[in-house]
């Protein structure tokens, strides 16, 4: 079925009040960036409904992308035909003929948005059913959870006709509860951590500590396709990466051994707080789950947040590890998070890191090392890659990743 355009429906938004308005603007912001691979496609935010326009493009893409833009409660691929019911009726028995079995049953269901229209919401019911029983063989009415149910919706510029709802992601859009910056590591659990924060609006900037020669190439690539399948959520997230080498290596040389992974801990910390202030985000998102490893005990989390006042958000605090691997597979990370390339979180990691750290220990040995020059030269190489979604940073590793998945 061609269809014309692809109706919206709000969900959380409708509950917004004065901010409804907002809302609804970034909503339509985010379904353009979302569906900017569709130039022929045009996005028009309205306050009741968000029309998304094929204009000759294939729908079923565009479904799929839809999917997942957060602040959609669910949509419908519609037909758009003029305000009278012969249009109405004809385009009816052209939508359930399409999509009729041997045993299915219909109903039609009205609503009106233009009151003048000269037939109100029962009549239309009838005179569509009929057109339907008179056209279709072999369909009866049905009207309590019937296989098809054809939606008519009588708008003031045109009347707009259904067979599917399809789910949309819920949420709210991504920009409307603030702007925030989020440790990406390549495991499992940050990603599914963003997952979170971006369903409730926050716009997340993804910050990724990489160290070369420690660290691969591959493992960088794997943080940006992380961060591409997270995008179709959004529309574009920003990839900062942070180069830390010097730093691990500096701890490395002058740090306790148990204390490594602590102070490597802190000065992401520190590192990530002054990457939010200059770019006036507001909190800071992790992947931890309480417990989880050695430096997610209360103990470990108090010493390391001692290094800022910014607010640290866990999304998966109290996940335990089957649920957090069952969303990864859930949104499309988890394949890639099991790529064996690792990130800098994994190396020089001590056989006894303390899981009980104290933070005045943990001052005193972070002071052995030179925070502000290693923070001034880490911040001066600093470099930020916008990632719009389906972007393939594994192109050199196709032969690779398509082996592993």
């Amino acid at each position: 079925m061609d269809y014309s355009e692809i109706m919206v429906r709000y969900g959380e938004l409708s509950t917004k009040g004065k901010n409804k308005k907002t809302f609804i603007r970034q909503l339509g912001d985010n379904v353009a960036r979302a569906l900017h691979q569709f130039p022929d496609v045009e996005v028009k935010a309205r306050f009741d409904r968000l029309h998304v326009s094929l204009n000759g493009t294939d729908s079923a893409p565009v479904i799929d992308r839809l999917k997942q833009v957060f602040g959609i409660e669910n949509f419908s691929p519609v037909m758009k035909v003029e305000k009278n019911i012969e249009a109405i009726k004809a385009e009816a028995v052209s939508l359930v003929q399409d999509r009729f079995q041997p045993g299915d049953t219909f109903k039609a269901d009205t609503r009106r948005q233009d009151k003048d229209f000269p037939l109100d919401t029962y009549k239309v019911n009838d005179e569509v059913g009929g057109a339907i029983l008179a056209n279709v063989a072999g369909s009866s009415v049905k009207m309590k959870q019937p296989t098809i149910t054809v939606r008519i919706d009588i708008r003031m510029d045109g009347a707009y006709l259904s067979v599917d709802n399809i789910p949309g992601a819920g949420g709210l859009p991504v920009g409307t509860g603030g702007h925030g910056v989020m440790m990406l590591s390549g495991g499992i659990d940050s990603p599914v951590a963003s997952y979170y924060g971006l369903r409730r609006g926050v716009k997340l900037d993804m910050v990724h500590f990489f160290s070369p020669p420690y660290t691969s190439q591959q493992a960088l690539a794997k943080a940006k396709q992380l961060t591409s399948v997270l995008a179709k959520y959004s529309g574009g997230i920003n990839f900062i990466q942070v180069p830390f080498t010097h730093i691990q290596e500096e701890i490395k040389e002058r740090v306790p051994e148990g204390y490594l992974m602590t102070i490597q801990r802190r000065m992401m910390l520190r590192l990530t707080a002054a990457i939010a202030e200059q770019r006036d985000a507001l909190g800071i998102f992790n992947g931890e789950a309480l417990g989880q490893v050695a430096s997610q005990t209360l103990e470990s989390m108090a010493a390391i947040n001692d290094v800022t006042t910014l607010p640290i958000l866990r999304p998966l605090v109290s996940l335990d590890k089957t649920e957090i691997i069952k969303v990864a597979e859930n949104i499309g990370t988890y394949d890639l998070s099991i790529l064996p390339y690792e990130d800098c979180c994994t190396i020089f990691t001590p056989p006894a890191p303390k899981t009980r750290p104290r933070i005045d220990k943990s001052r005193k040995y972070e002071a052995l090392i030179d925070v502000d020059g290693l923070m001034a030269e880490a911040m001066a190489n600093v470099t930020v890659t916008h990632i719009k979604p389906d972007e393939n940073f594994l192109n050199q590793d196709e032969d690779i990743f398509a082996e592993l998945l």
